[in-house]
């Protein structure tokens, strides 16, 4: 797969997705309600009476997503993601690969890659919000590049860890070399 930590250079915000992911709200359930997995079998099934609101299911995320194109590089579907998901038309060129690593190592063990890429408002030719078709029901959001870290950091807010590396590598490899207000 790959990732993208995406930065408005227009507005110095970063680019996110939200996004409901049946897996958290899975666990969510069984956090508020351990009850519902105890002793079943597959015979009979215990129903919740009073569900969890799926903002419970919710997440922010970097804009990503599988790759499954082989006749495209990874720029290539890095580029097509952040443009489906986030609205942003960004040129193969204008991707810097961070590094890759192993994602989801306790399920799949798959090998994402990193990229950055800087946009601006211009660049900006669609809604985004993925393929409700293929089931992506995604929220762009922005933050704020002052705000970054304590959101990086506020375990209120339900993210991946791509999130709080990637805002981590751009506070010490892109902010440094910023120009000062």
């Amino acid at each position: 797969s790959v990732s993208i930590l995406i930065f408005n250079t227009s507005r110095q915000c970063f680019v996110v997705v939200k996004q409901f992911r049946p897996a958290v709200y899975m666990c969510e359930v069984e956090r508020h309600h351990p009850q519902i997995f105890q002793n079943q079998d597959k015979e009979s099934f215990s129903y919740l009476e009073d569900p969890l609101p799926a903002v419970e299911g919710v997440t922010y995320e970097l804009c990503a997503g599988i790759v499954d194109k082989p006749d495209l590089s990874l720029e290539e579907i890095a580029a097509g993601e952040v443009l489906e998901e986030c609205g942003y038309r960004v040129p193969v060129t204008g991707l810097r690969r961070i590094t890759s690593y192993r994602s989801g190592v306790g399920v799949t063990g798959s090998r994402q890659t990193l990229f950055y890429a800087e946009v601006t408002d211009q660049m900006r030719t669609g809604e985004g919000g993925g393929q409700p078709e293929e089931g992506e029901l995604i929220e762009v959001v922005e933050i704020p590049l002052e705000d970054s870290m304590k959101f990086a950091y506020d375990e209120t807010l339900p993210k991946t860890m791509g999130v709080i590396f990637s805002f981590m590598w751009f506070q010490n490899n892109i902010a440094p070399k910023l120009p000062k207000p």
